[in-house]
């Protein structure tokens, strides 16, 4: 999918003719996948994009459509392309980027680890060219959530990619954590969305609950895994508020729009002269508990007031 807007907004647009001096800023947006977790952070990238009075900005965006190889096309292609900033949604899209781009600024969003994934060196100092909003999943909070909910957990299910270096350095230290509550964690691999079905009834009488992370194919897939869950009355607990409201039971998760509006500011204050390299990743700090009422009917479980998690 290609959507390419002439300006950031026709309002922008509007006051800029009033404003010939703005300068004018070219930005290429690319994501993985398109999903509304995903959608919502690049939503609040354009947001602020959009209402910056400073310049007159293009937005080039391009999906992967879950697709790797698509990824390193679009990572080619924003190369030879005279963007001012990229912004790279997901760690898939940030790795095709920075493998493919030495000068233009990279500001990334929803990437778990970005030092396990190669794409900076530090946190604090990033060095070169990139910067970001990094999304680990608050994993110790996630486990006691679910640990309230079921005091008798003790097989927890994981669907992941491992293909996705932000989902395998999650299942690692969701074992760790898990194994010192006397958890253990099944896992099971889906290296494509078509496959979370298969790997959602591997794990069917096996566990007491299943989790899913910040994991692009899996969510991707999530109506086949929501499917699986309902029908065997499994509580299925999710690390994005998008995907409660899709079927999953509950979620401890940040917000996805204030991902992509911290994103945004950081992209501003790049166009506005700062070297990114120099800027440090910062984490969301906006943390939401969500419940799907319907899909909690099909489940028993004790009901806790959101106070009391």
């Amino acid at each position: 999918m290609k959507v390419f807007f002439k300006s950031a907004t026709a309002i922008a647009a509007l006051l800029l003719t009033t404003q010939p001096s703005y300068a004018r800023q070219r930005i290429g947006i690319t994501q993985i996948v398109e999903h509304p977790s995903l959608n919502k952070i690049r939503e609040g990238v354009v947001e602020v994009l959009m209402n910056d009075n400073t310049n007159e900005i293009d937005i080039v965006y391009e999906s992967a459509q879950g697709n790797p190889a698509i990824a390193t096309q679009i990572g080619h292609k924003f190369a030879g392309m005279s963007l001012d900033l990229i912004i790279p949604i997901s760690t898939p899209s940030a790795q095709a980027i920075i493998g493919n781009n030495k000068s233009t600024p990279v500001v990334f969003a929803a990437i778990s680890d970005p030092v396990e994934a190669r794409i900076i060196t530090s946190v604090d100092k990033p060095g070169g060219n990139v910067t970001g909003v990094m999304d680990t999943p608050p994993l110790r909070r996630q486990l006691k959530f679910i640990q309230k909910l079921i005091p008798k957990l003790s097989h927890l299910g994981v669907v992941y990619n491992p293909g996705e270096a932000n989902s395998v350095a999650m299942l690692r230290d969701l074992t760790k954590l898990a194994k010192k509550s006397g958890i253990s964690i099944l896992s099971t691999p889906a290296a494509k969305s078509g496959d979370v079905s298969v790997a959602s009834q591997s794990l069917v009488g096996k566990v007491e609950a299943i989790f899913i992370g910040n994991d692009n194919t899996v969510v991707s897939g999530l109506e086949a895994l929501i499917k699986v869950c309902l029908q065997n009355h499994i509580p299925l607990f999710a690390s994005d508020p998008d995907s409660v409201e899709r079927g999953a039971y509950a979620a401890l998760a940040y917000d996805q729009k204030e991902i992509g509006l911290q994103a945004g500011r950081i992209a501003l204050r790049i166009l506005a002269g700062e070297r990114p390299g120099e800027i440090p990743v910062v984490a969301p700090d906006i943390i939401n508990v969500t419940f799907n009422d319907k899909t909690a009917k099909n489940l028993t479980l004790p009901n806790f007031l959101k106070e009391d998690l």
